[in-house]
């Protein structure tokens, strides 16, 4: 017993790297036919396999847990070895792996420089299916099989040339499914992004431009694809090369097959459109030019049929050639054009059987499936019948017929288009006179009080058809996109939208409005764009978005100093002011905010959004609506509780904007102190405990002007009082921030001053959208 023991531990250790969890061998280790290397995640196997009906022996990388056990990898695919009693192993000598017999090199694996004698190679396969020759001393990589694909490409494998050492990593496809040896086909990565097919070194087919995670005459942009691999490039001084990623596959593989195609082997598809590359430029990726022949036509293709040619019209040869593969059997007989007229391969795969006859000879098809399947050439010419010459004079009838009823259609087409386009134009006219006075704004492109009636096909242009990427943002109105003229200038466009709560009374005002006021600090309005349903407003771009999109963001804010800031509420200011006093008419503009305050290139500030803007006689002070608009957090109180509107409502709302200025936070959206109260209210206390400093944004420390902060601080405080009588005009307001020695009175309390209880203990910036009656106003700005 202890003896049987002995020598079962004895085989065990000599024989420990064939066992399966083993995944190195080392020097001195030998790895013969029966045991394999395995991946330490069991992914992939390595060992020897003798071919099908065959006595020839490879050394093969396959997945570990693939049924159909196809081969990733193979070692010696054009020298095959006879013999099964190979060893793989590390020669201690030349320091390369070698498949060798009772001592006699085969096959020499590795390529790398003979050197000393190394005892700490080792020889491992990865879970990436990488079968790696390493110095452990070093840890340099001596040799790797991924930078000697045969047939299939893996994941992280890759295609192209090192620039370094000018080796080149390509794919080279079998003769069959059977036999590894090199077949008619390589595939590889070229300089112009693009992969390319080669048939015994003849371009034989491309994919197309890498665009997209996808190549033009590739099915990758399928559905079915879409989220399976992610393809990626490199060219730099180093390597122009190819590889891919897969996102979800088990046994990820591409496989390039001995017809000259690329197949998924994970899926069991194709990703090639082409099954025959004949020599034309078909627009399947096929290359013009290889394989043309002068006596076929683009129309003549091979398609598998069974049954056979008419009984002694054909004659059946046979060449016996194991080199040439299906590909080689097919130009043979599709350059043969004079005789041949089908063929087939051997029963392994390889040696050509071809059907020499007259183009003439008629082929019958086998219901029974009792002949063997071939290629037969199909012609157009096969497929007419004897009664042609009959039935030549039906397609000319049907041409004439044709022609006639496509003249009628088109004359009958424009005149629907004419009379279309005429009542278009019409209507056109009509919303222009109810628009506005015809003095204002004349068509056709010509000008009349600065304001241009812009064609729909202008603005198609200068927005390459309103596409997403020149977007700017979404508002009440419509989406709003950038634009640029045939004159280079640069234009903001706002487009109707059909589910927006506005519509043409809110188009016609801010367009009247706009087009009659002019003043450094409000936004001005190039014109207009309508187009049956289809109403845009075309402004001045301004390339730095709004006064929200900086004051709000943390990262943004300190591109706004303290001097940026006074300028902005000095401008704001002198834009009310015009409205309110030096207009033609009076305006409310009732829906001031942040996100309505546009900043140029220069951060000057200019109020738009003119869509609920009211229009006063000089004597009118104040008016009643029943349709409360605006934002909350910035409607004074008579307007949000009682529909009452006047001059001092868009005071109200300057007051919030200084303060939101001062602080950077919004007015609605933080909370202090367990319980909701809005930024008015915190400043409100902070000036009766004489802190009001703290109100400052802290991005501020090293541009304010305490004094001037302060005062603004002071200034919004008057502004937002409850009492309307209370609250100063646009006039005082600019006196009170421009003079420092004017005396200013002591607030009153503000309205909005105490809100709901909060779970918040301290003061925090909240994640509150503010919100928008109706939801007419809001606009998000998309930083580009």
């Amino acid at each position: 017993m202890i003896i049987i023991i002995f020598i079962v531990l004895s085989y065990s250790m000599l024989f420990v790297p064939a066992a399966s969890s083993v995944s190195t061998i080392k020097v001195g280790d030998q790895l013969n036919i029966t045991p394999k290397l395995v991946s330490p995640a069991t992914n992939f196997t390595l060992g020897f396999f003798t071919t099908p009906d065959s006595t020839h022996t490879y050394l093969g990388i396959w997945y570990t847990d693939d049924q159909q056990s196809r081969k990733v990898w193979v070692a010696n695919a054009s020298t095959p070895i006879m013999s099964t009693s190979t060893v793989l192993m590390i020669d201690p000598v030349t320091a390369k792996l070698i498949i060798s017999t009772q001592g006699t090199t085969l096959v020499n694996i590795s390529d790398n420089e003979s050197g000393p004698t190394h005892s700490n190679l080792t020889a491992t396969l990865y879970d990436t299916g990488d079968f790696q020759l390493k110095n452990e001393t070093d840890n340099k990589i001596l040799w790797r099989s991924f930078d000697y694909p045969t047939n299939v490409l893996l994941p992280g494998m890759k295609l192209g040339t090192d620039l370094r050492t000018g080796r080149k990593w390509t794919l080279t496809c079998s003769l069959n499914d059977e036999i590894p040896n090199s077949g008619a086909f390589t595939l590889s990565w070229e300089p112009n992004q693009r992969l390319m097919i080669r048939r015994r070194g003849q371009p034989y087919w491309t994919s197309g431009d890498l665009n997209n995670q996808t190549f033009k005459f590739m099915t990758l942009n399928s559905p079915f694809y879409k989220y399976s691999y992610n393809l990626s490039y490199t060219d730099n001084d180093e390597e122009t090369s190819f590889s891919y990623h897969s996102l979800n596959g088990v046994r990820p593989m591409w496989i390039l097959t001995e017809r000259g195609q690329i197949f998924d082997g994970e899926n069991s598809l194709y990703f090639s459109f082409h099954e025959f590359c004949y020599g034309y430029d078909l627009g399947n990726g096929c290359v013009a030019g290889t394989n043309l022949s002068a006596c076929r036509s683009a129309d003549d293709k091979f398609t598998l049929l069974s049954g056979d040619f008419a009984p002694g019209m054909t004659e059946r040869t046979y060449v016996d050639d194991s080199s040439l593969s299906f590909s080689d059997c097919m130009v043979r007989c599709w350059n043969d054009c004079g005789t041949c007229l089908g063929f087939t391969t051997g029963a392994n795969g390889t040696g050509c059987a071809s059907w020499i006859g007259a183009k003439s000879v008629k082929f019958s098809g086998d219901p029974q499936g009792n002949s063997f399947p071939k290629y037969v050439i199909v012609s157009p010419e096969s497929h007419k019948g004897n009664d042609a010459k009959i039935l030549i004079w039906a397609p000319v009838v049907a041409v004439i017929f044709l022609l006639f009823f496509c003249f009628g259609l088109l004359w009958y087409c424009k005149t629907r288009k004419f009379k279309r386009e005429e009542k278009r134009q019409k209507d056109d006219d009509r919303h222009m006179l109810e628009l506005m006075d015809s003095s204002d704004t004349e068509r056709g492109g010509r000008k009349g009080s600065d304001m241009v009636v812009f064609s729909f096909a202008a603005i198609v242009t200068a927005t390459n058809d309103f596409s997403d990427e020149n977007k700017l943002g979404q508002g009440g109105f419509g989406p709003v996109y950038k634009g640029k003229l045939c004159d280079e200038r640069e234009i903001a466009i706002k487009r109707l939208s059909r589910t927006s709560g506005q519509g043409l009374v809110e188009f016609k005002n801010e367009l009247v409005l706009i087009a009659k006021l002019q003043h450094t600090n409000l936004v001005r309005v190039l014109g207009c764009c309508i187009h049956g349903e289809e109403m845009m407003l075309i402004y001045e771009y301004m390339p730095n978005k709004s006064l929200d999109f900086f004051l709000f963001d943390e990262t943004r804010k300190v591109l706004l100093d303290w001097p940026k800031r006074w300028n902005i509420i000095e401008g704001i200011a002198q834009g009310l002011l015009y409205l309110h006093k030096y207009s033609r008419m009076r305006v409310i503009h009732r829906d001031l905010k942040a996100s309505n305050v546009l900043l140029d290139e220069s951060m000057n500030p200019k109020i738009s959004d003119f869509g609920m803007a009211r229009i006063f006689k000089q004597d009118e002070t104040e008016a009643m609506t029943k349709r409360v608009v605006g934002t909350y957090g910035y409607m004074s109180p008579e307007y949000a509780m009682d529909g009452t509107f006047s001059v001092k409502s868009d005071v109200f709302s300057f007051g919030v904007l200084i303060l939101e200025s001062v602080s950077g936070r919004r007015n609605t959206c933080f909370s202090f102190h367990d319980k909701t109260v809005n930024l008015i209210g915190y400043a409100w206390e902070l000036w009766q405990e004489g802190n009001a400093l703290q109100l400052q944004d802290p991005t501020l420390a090293d541009s304010c002007v305490v004094h001037q902060l302060l005062r603004a601080i002071h200034v919004a405080l008057l502004c937002v009082q409850e009492n309307a009588m209370d609250r100063p005009v646009m006039s005082e307001v600019i006196s009170m921030l421009s003079n420092d020695t004017m005396l200013l009175h002591v607030p009153k309390r503000p309205a909005f001053f105490f809100g709901t209880i909060a779970s918040k203990s301290t003061l925090v910036e909240g994640k509150l959208e503010c919100a928008s009656i109706s939801n007419i106003t809001i606009t998000q700005m998309e930083a580009r």
